[in-house]
């Protein structure tokens, strides 16, 4: 029983961080729309010489313009950013 009762606890421990983790790709969709397109469009994240090359330099970049734009976001908001532009164009 005491076994069982360890098990339990690290399922719980583990299952709740990881429920909060993942992204919210609508969220992302809708920040990029209402954000990033007033200094480029979609075709920036297409184009043959995108300087972004990686999932970890795509977040960096999705830093800096939130920066730039003095937009204050969360790291959740960066973090729905990134994964929907590398759903819909990066694919890493």
């Amino acid at each position: 029983m005491k076994n069982h009762s360890y098990n339990l606890l690290f399922a719980i421990m583990f299952a709740i961080p990881v429920s909060g983790m993942a992204a919210d790709i609508s969220h992302g969709k809708s920040l990029q729309q209402e954000n990033c397109m007033s200094c480029h469009d979609d075709g920036v994240y297409t184009r043959n010489d995108r300087r972004v090359t990686t999932l970890d330099g795509l977040s960096k970049q999705v830093k800096r313009c939130e920066l730039t734009l003095g937009l204050q976001w969360f790291d959740d908001d960066i973090n729905d950013v990134t994964a929907y532009l590398n759903e819909s164009f990066y694919k890493f």
